[in-house]
């Protein structure tokens, strides 16, 4: 076994063992059937782990960049190595198992895998296209994965996972301005920058003023508008398997507001939804859709 081949099981072996302390999800996740409960915790311990490859160290010479970038082609092999029935290592396993258990195209993890590479040699995007087309590859392609296992039973429930991957991860764009452009990534388009009169350099030197607040109201009406736009594709039936993606679409949307309700200063203390917040959105959906259960059956 060479070296990257034993770094990459290893340190995927240790996110994966401690997957449960990791999520951030563990409020949505909370309220599955177990099978199904493992299953998400595997595929977020991979989607973590790609992820961790990216952004466990600086990008800060030209050798750490080419690691990164080879530790990707490697997982991309493994990947194909897996959907070709050839394990390579037990804690693998699990991973292997959700695949042929729920029927995940290969092609959605693959996407991942070149979306996240993204990071490594994009950090500016100049139209709200390319920055949805990256969204589509880090957040779409995951909520596409997490129906499979979830299960669905209408096409239009792709868009759903779609449309709500968009919402999902430019909200944590907007949420993130100070931590990324820190890390000297700005996700904002350029295009909007030029449209409110804000300069990349206004932004690097967290220049808070009128421009900033009217760009942040744009960027935040156009987010929401996915949000009802995913929505809008949800039939009423298909709620009960779609009850985990529906907690984190509430989430995230009292995140957005929170946003609003900060006037958009993303760059003092960080916005969040608390804990019990989270606890509450998660009970209230669980009643939600056992009232809605109760109704069917009656």
């Amino acid at each position: 076994m060479n070296s990257l081949t034993y770094d990459s099981l290893a340190s995927y072996e240790n996110v994966a063992t401690n997957k449960h302390q990791k999520s951030n999800f563990a409020y949505s996740f909370s309220l599955l059937p177990n099978e199904e409960k493992e299953a998400i915790n595997t595929v977020y311990a991979f989607c973590s782990y790609i992820d961790d490859i990216v952004d466990s160290s600086p990008n800060n010479s030209l050798d750490v960049l080419n690691k990164k970038l080879m530790r990707l082609s490697w997982w991309e092999k493994e990947i194909e190595k897996l959907y070709n029935d050839k394990l390579t290592s037990p804690s693998l396993t699990p991973f292997r198992k959700t695949i042929d258990r729920f029927i995940i195209p290969k092609e959605y993890f693959l996407t991942l895998i070149d979306g996240v590479r993204t990071d490594l040699v994009k950090n500016r995007y100049q139209t709200f296209d390319e920055l949805k087309e990256y969204s589509y590859t880090v957040a779409s392609v995951v909520g596409l994965i997490t129906i499979e296992i979830f299960g669905y039973k209408y096409e239009e429930t792709k868009n759903y996972a779609i449309n709500l991957g968009y919402a999902l991860q430019i909200t944590n764009i907007l949420r993130d301005i100070k931590v990324d452009k820190l890390k000297n990534y700005i996700y904002l388009p350029a295009e909007d920058l030029a449209k409110f009169n804000y300069s990349e350099n206004d932004l690097m030197n967290e220049v808070y003023n009128e421009n900033f607040i009217e760009l942040m109201r744009f960027q935040t009406q156009r987010n929401r508008e996915y949000y009802h736009k995913a929505r809008g594709f949800l039939k009423p039936d298909e709620k009960q398997n779609i009850i985990t993606a529906e907690i984190m679409d509430a989430i995230y949307y009292r995140l957005l507001e929170k946003i609003e309700l900060n006037n958009y200063n993303v760059f003092g203390k960080k916005i969040k939804v608390s804990n019990s917040h989270k606890l509450l959105i998660t009970l209230k959906h669980w009643i939600s859709l056992n009232l809605f259960v109760k109704r069917i059956k009656s």
